[in-house]
């Protein structure tokens, strides 16, 4: 029976699904799911998870008290967002979920250790074992500390926005648990910078990701190799036998409607006829190879700006929703308050006699014409007046 380009590289590739759409995970049954900011960000602006917006701005609520400043709710909530998504994610795959932490930390190693450090325990709290976390970090060398030291109190990491041959060294070297190479955003910026196309099997980026497998194997280093950020289907089939690959939705399908035949590209045995000689690592080299990488030194800055405007857009989104949440339930604990003042005896209802307002406005809010307001016709009627003063 034919196989589909999916299960075929399922047989060589762990297959891991880049994306926060619970949906698309359940149907692609990936072993590891990835997220990042901007997918965080989007999966946050769908109706179907306003659930997990509102459990998440709740729960920080609670957590932090009435008397809270809301900017230290909507951080609370912020940085509970996406394990929240994490943990729902991990309801539906066995294997592994990434983390991101804030983009803004990725110069700041001691910040990402504490950050890194919160967001395991935040996971171990609701009965996660941190072996189904990996930590993503920026691939900065500040970033690449921060793991080293994390990965030595047994918190796995993934080492991202990795577009250089100096950042897979260096993690390697630290120890890391996972890197995670840019394979289309190498490929944009080589064909923004010469104008050319480039087929599957030149592609900068598959040559990149290729390069660092080899070394990685030819030298025996553990890290694994994950390679994310795809543009097309041939791409992923020119890395077919890497350790991982990271794959959005949209190319999943296609790899499932396709019944190519795919050949294993990367293996132990040919990365250990590899020509490639080892590079020790340290701050000055790495500094070094980073400036004469213009690529490398684009894109890393480039992808720490786009995750850093994504989380400002969360923030936002995070802060309109609360002031939604908390505006419909301070209206609704005054409109109770004030219902109790006009209703002397208590029964349930405003009758005329106990209006002590303008009878133009007891008509205006007695909706069934009954000659009695209740809680309900007074919620609408405060409810218009407000909404016509706010337009």
């Amino acid at each position: 029976m034919t196989q589909s380009v999916l299960d075929q590289l399922r047989g060589m590739t762990v297959v891991v699904a880049d994306t926060g759409d619970f949906q698309a995970i359940r149907k692609f049954t990936p072993r590891d799911a990835t997220t990042n900011p901007s997918l965080i960000a989007a999966a946050a602006q769908m109706p179907e998870y306003q659930d997990v917006v509102d459990e998440t701005l709740i729960s920080a609520r609670k957590t932090l008290g009435a008397s809270a400043k809301d900017a230290a709710v909507i951080a609370l909530a912020f940085d509970r967002l996406a394990i929240t998504f994490g943990l729902r994610i991990l309801e539906i795959i066995k294997g592994r979920v990434s983390t991101e932490v804030d983009a803004r930390l990725s110069f700041d190693t001691e910040a990402t250790i504490q950050k890194g450090r919160e967001i395991i325990a935040e996971y171990e709290s609701k009965g996660i074992a941190r072996q189904r976390v990996l930590i993503k970090i920026a691939s900065t060398w500040e970033g690449i500390r921060a793991a080293e030291t994390l990965e030595k109190e047994g918190i796995h990491c993934n080492l991202t926005l990795l577009f250089g041959m100096h950042q897979a060294i260096a993690c390697a070297e630290a120890k890391i648990t996972l890197i995670s190479p840019f394979v289309g955003r190498i490929l944009d910026w080589y064909k923004k910078d010469t104008g050319k196309d480039y087929p599957a099997q030149e592609d900068p980026g598959v040559l990149s990701v290729t390069r660092i497998y080899n070394y990685y194997k030819k030298f025996g280093h553990k890290t694994e190799v994950m390679g994310a950020s795809f543009r097309n289907m041939g791409e992923i089939m020119e890395l077919a036998g890497c350790d991982l690959l990271t794959i959005s939705p949209n190319l999943l399908k296609e790899l499932e409607s396709s019944e190519a035949p795919l050949t294993r590209k990367l293996d132990p045995t040919t990365a250990a006829a590899s020509l490639e000689t080892p590079i020790a690592m340290d701050k000055a080299t790495f500094d070094r190879m980073h400036q004469e990488d213009r690529m490398a030194h684009d894109k890393l800055a480039e992808g720490i700006q786009g995750f850093t405007k994504a989380l400002e857009n969360t923030e936002a989104l995070l802060a309109r929703r609360l002031r939604q949440l908390e505006g419909g339930t301070a209206m609704a604990k005054s409109t109770t308050q004030l219902f109790s003042l006009y209703d002397l005896n208590g029964d349930g209802i405003i009758s005329r006699e106990e209006w002590l307002g303008a009878d133009a406005i007891f008509d205006a809010m007695d909706s069934d014409h009954d000659g009695l307001i209740s809680l309900h016709e007074l919620q609408q009627g405060l409810g218009a007046v407000i909404h016509l003063a706010a337009s």
